[in-house]
């Protein structure tokens, strides 16, 4: 299942934590054309602070976790082995599969023998793996480890990693486009908000989750990417509690959203595909707490297009300001 399902346990536990950043040792700006042509030799420095030594620009690639296969595949580079491809399928069909990759496992455990069987020059992986398992991975090929999420610097954190995989890959120029691409589609987002009087508007995007009849809320708070690219837009966010340091997630349930401001817009993103994951138009419709609320008697309860991946990259990210647009201008 999806980021939520990673953190599962997130609409009743904990999220996951993270390491430190990733950086490059070499300049970002290299020709990748020059650099393919002579063959060089490539040295980074992951978001886990170990040295990744690659012969040239990685090309059969392994992804673990579906935020760095989303990179992956914007950067031009089909990977050969993901995790979870169904799941992958089902959740981001903004940016989708454009090949048949080995499906390798789960995003949590990967199979080592699977992802061997495919001879990898690079395996991409979250720090969100566990540290024993990116040991088991280390035998078989050079690991990048990826920081996925930093609460600290949202859009920050995703550009680093763009760039870092860029380099893995020898794919620094389709980067800067994914990068112009991306600041394109906040300004016009933004533009088009305040044309629509929506400048400062207050956003509460959250994820709900039924399970065995326990509803429970997980708000994305300024630290989290979604939360991030929302006041990029011009918009304020309507949470006030405070998120986990990494994804910027928080917990709450149907109740805690009638701390919400009486002025405050509800945007949700769900699956028909996993009926637990649409409690606002399913198991809520009846309930007198959510009937009650003001952003729900107004009807400005906004549910945004299936398939964009709330975790993702910049293109995830450019279709969700697309489809947020669309819907609060509509």
């Amino acid at each position: 299942m999806r980021r939520l399902m990673t953190t599962a346990a997130a609409a009743i536990a904990a999220v996951l934590a993270l390491t430190a950043c990733g950086t490059t040792e070499t300049a970002s700006g290299s020709d990748d054309a020059a650099q393919k042509k002579a063959g060089e030799a490539i040295t980074l420095t992951d978001a886990s602070g170990n040295r990744v030594e690659l012969d040239g620009p990685a090309k059969n690639v392994v992804g673990t976790e579906w935020h760095e296969v989303e990179l992956l595949i914007s950067l031009g580079v089909d990977p050969v082995g993901v995790a979870d491809v169904k799941g992958y399928k089902t959740w981001d069909t903004a940016v989708p599969l454009k090949n048949e990759p080995k499906d390798i496992g789960t995003r949590g455990e990967p199979s080592m023998d699977t992802i061997a069987a495919l001879s990898p020059d690079l395996i991409v992986a979250s720090t969100d793996l566990p540290p024993a398992a990116v040991k088991q991975l280390r035998k078989v090929a050079p690991v990048l480890e990826v920081r996925s999420a930093n609460a600290a610097d949202p859009i920050g954190q995703m550009t680093k990693n763009l760039d870092l995989i860029a380099r893995a890959t020898g794919t620094t120029q389709r980067a800067g486009q994914l990068k112009d691409e991306f600041d394109a589609n906040v300004t016009e987002g933004r533009k088009a908000l305040k044309d629509a009087g929506l400048g400062g508007a207050p956003l509460a995007f959250a994820d709900g989750y039924d399970i065995s009849h326990q509803i429970s809320i997980r708000p994305y708070t300024s630290g989290s990417l979604i939360g991030a690219v929302n006041e990029e837009l011009g918009l304020k966010n309507a949470w006030t509690l405070k998120g986990d340091k990494d994804y910027g997630l928080g917990t709450t349930d149907v109740e805690g959203l009638t701390q919400l401001g009486d002025g405050a817009r509800f945007a949700y993103i769900g699956n028909d595909g996993d009926t637990s994951s649409t409690p606002f138009t399913d198991a809520l419709a009846k309930d007198k707490v959510w009937t009650s609320l003001p952003f729900v008697k107004k009807g400005n309860v906004h549910r945004l297009p299936d398939g964009i991946w709330m975790f993702g990259g910049q293109q995830s990210m450019g279709a969700y300001i697309d489809a947020l647009v669309k819907e609060l201008t509509k």
